[in-house]
């Protein structure tokens, strides 16, 4: 050991690297090591120490080396036997990262010369943090679930092309945090940006390997670092920035977390972190024939080559500690779990009552997180729609399903169309889950963009570069007469129509809204519906706008204040809704064109594809809307509910009509032509 280097046995809590004023305190949880080698390193990433951990307490290695400042670098390395038959993978040649690692000093990329052998050149150091940061008393915005309005974007995508973010800030957290970005985030209306994954990761040697990259950032490979991919120099305090000036402006930060599986992937994958450190606690496997565990069968779950193993106590310690860090040190104020089915698996069958939601239901920081699940993962049983605590919120498919249907024309959907406008209560009872438990979406990251929806009947993955066999075929999409785009204003009208039409079928939906970021702006993909390793243009967004795409744009903004300044198209409380005892409407009508209030059998119309529903507030709102809905290819005549003498329903937005100024100022009784595929919104108005 270098003689400078003061080591003492230190404590085996907090896990992770812990400055104090005698030092740093290095724990590791790594039960079954022989011995645990602690690496340090200049700022060159060379060498320049490796000290053994003094002592083991219980699972734990730990050690107090003195001295240590903010900045150090380090690594570990872990004696033990290499016996992957009975779960243990240690190997001192593989430089290991900190699963406690704050911050790394670079992304960690896949090189198969720099792996093999000593790997020490291909890891990323781990960098010692202190908590230095000033917030300025900024706090969290705090909306409550019928206020969010929720905008998915990507770091880079969102900054990289704007022509007014400073070019030193595009494609970084600060980029997000411009004073143009703000802006428009503002303008639009939106109440949170839910960040694709931020915490770094490693993209698959197969993709790296084809000279292309993971863009979007699902496979991590540690749970506190922030991805230095988006940061100028100090990822950690850059991200802090950035929360920070988004909260100042009102914008929570909701962070994709992806903590079903990592980028070791399965018995080939390469050992990075967790597999060298305690690869049978922290990884699931499956069962041999006979009963028995195989330590070489990783289950996978997430199609990704391994899942973790959330009921392990050690894994689920690390995970909660991970989830309480980004909200109490990093600022964020909630999370959206990819495949979050994985996370109720106890261990192998999903439970709503696992030990991993019940510790999430008590903890005193995480209760207060917003909760949003990717509710399926692709493991037996687990489409899990529904199914989670009613503390979640959960992304449904099958509203975007049934939605991007009905408005394609597709005959029979009246009726679900109205129970996903609603609220899906047919998924989320009445009574035991909250009105605003659907994450309504129509456009997701992985998927059609809104503009793509309607310009493209096939994905167009070739750029992928695996012969447009990924992506998923099933996208209830339509092109209208042409595949892609076209100059033909026909073509282009219905288009631009049925894009309005489905933004304001979102909006006016009960749920809370989920907006695929770049959808406002006609962000296209080129048909790529699965752009995952597209770091370019394709992914990109793109902020110069041609008048369809501005006037498109406004629209986008006229909609989202609609919803913010109603309670009743963004909050309905029910009679019949035992979940809240507080009911804000009288009644709910649902009408056929002729004015007759709907029956079973016209819900069973197949050829029945107009429809209106009135919601009419109690005494203590002045709220009173119609909403009508016409999806069929023809105009629909239609008879409005009779209102006293001097009332009349007002017109306050047509989705026939492509720009906001060509919206007449009148107000109807009686009756009214609604034009072909197209929402018409009336509120009750004196005359």
């Amino acid at each position: 050991m270098d003689e400078k280097w003061i080591l003492e046995t230190g404590s085996p809590l907090p896990m992770g690297a812990t400055l104090s004023s005698e030092g740093c305190n290095f724990s590791l949880h790594a039960p079954d090591a022989e011995a645990v080698h602690l690496c340090l390193y200049n700022q060159a990433e060379q060498s320049i120490a490796e000290l053994p951990l003094p002592k083991k307490t219980g699972k734990v290695w730990h050690g107090l080396v003195k001295g240590i400042k903010p900045g150090q670098r380090y690594g570990y390395r872990v004696h033990g036997a290499n016996m992957p038959q009975l779960g243990l993978r240690f190997d001192p040649q593989k430089l290991l990262i900190d699963p406690y690692a704050k911050r790394l000093t670079r992304p960690l990329v896949w090189n198969k010369a720099q792996y093999e052998g000593d790997s020490a050149e291909m890891i990323p150091k781990a960098v010692v943090c202190d908590n230095d940061f000033n917030w300025d008393g900024v706090e969290k915005p705090l909306y409550g679930p019928d206020e969010i309005i929720l905008y998915e974007t990507h770091v880079k995508g969102l900054t990289q092309q704007h022509p007014e973010v400073p070019k030193k800030l595009r494609g970084t957290y600060l980029g997000v945090a411009s004073a143009p970005v703000i802006k428009h985030l503002q303008a639009l209306g939106v109440t949170a940006v839910q960040l694709l994954p931020v915490m770094a990761a490693m993209p698959e040697p197969f993709i790296t390997e084809k000279g292309l990259t993971n863009y979007w950032g699902y496979n991590t490979i540690n749970y506190f670092s922030p991805d230095s991919r988006f940061a100028i120099e100090d990822p950690v305090n850059e991200f802090k920035t950035m929360v920070k000036t988004l909260h100042q402006a009102g914008i929570e930060v909701i962070l994709d977390v992806v903590y079903n599986h990592t980028a070791e992937s399965g018995d080939q994958g390469p050992t990075l972190s967790f597999k060298g450190i305690d690869n049978s606690a922290f990884y699931l496997f499956e069962m041999n024939e006979h009963g028995a565990v195989d330590f070489l069968q990783y289950s996978n779950n997430s199609g990704c080559g391994n899942s973790v193993d959330i009921s392990h106590p050690y894994t689920m310690r690390l995970v909660l500690d991970s989830l309480r860090y980004w909200v109490e040190e990093m600022g964020v104020d909630g999370f959206r779990f990819d495949l979050a089915a994985s996370l109720g698996r106890d261990p192998h069958e999903f439970s709503a009552s696992s030990g991993f939601f019940k510790a999430l239901r008590q903890d005193p920081v995480l209760q207060q997180a917003k909760l949003i699940a990717e509710p399926w993962d692709i493991g037996h049983g687990g489409y899990r729609l529904g199914h989670f605590p009613s503390n979640w919120h959960e992304c449904n498919d099958k509203y975007r399903d049934n939605v991007r249907a009905f408005w394609r024309g597709d005959k029979g959907l009246t009726s679900e169309f109205a129970t996903r406008l609603l609220g899906s209560r047919d998924v989320f009872k009445k009574g035991h889950r909250s009105i605003h438990s659907s994450v309504n979406f129509i456009s997701y990251h992985d998927g059609f963009t809104l503009h793509d929806l309607v310009t493209f009947r096939e994905k167009h993955n070739e750029a992928n570069r695996e012969q447009n066999r990924d992506g998923h075929g099933h996208n209830v999409s339509e092109n209208y007469g042409v595949e892609g785009e076209t100059r033909k204003p026909a073509i282009i009208a219905i288009r631009e129509r049925q894009k309005r039409n489905l933004f304001t079928t979102l909006l006016l939906s009960q749920g809370i809204p989920h907006l695929l970021g770049g959808d406002e702006l006609s962000r296209t993909q080129l048909g790529n519906n699965n752009a995952y390793c597209q770091d370019n243009e394709i992914s990109w967004y793109h902020w110069k706008l041609n008048e369809r795409k501005q006037d498109f744009l406004h629209f986008c903004q006229a909609v989202v204040a609609l919803r913010k300044n109603s309670v009743l198209l963004r909050n309905l409380n029910l009679e019949d809704d035992s979940f809240c005892n507080r009911h804000n409407v009288v009644s709910v009508g649902w009408y056929r064109p002729d004015g007759r209030r709907k029956v079973e059998d016209d819900w069973h119309d197949a050829d029945n594809q107009a429809f209106a529903v009135e919601l009419q507030g109690d005494d203590q709102s002045d709220e009173h809307w119609l909403l009508l809905f016409n999806a069929s290819d023809h105009d629909v005549r239609f008879s409005l509910p009779e209102l006293s003498a001097d009332i009349a329903w007002r017109l306050k937005l047509d989705t026939r009509y492509n720009k906001l100024r060509d919206l007449p100022e009148i107000s109807v009784t009686g009756h009214f032509l609604q034009s072909e595929k197209s929402i018409s919104v009336f509120r009750k108005r004196k005359k």
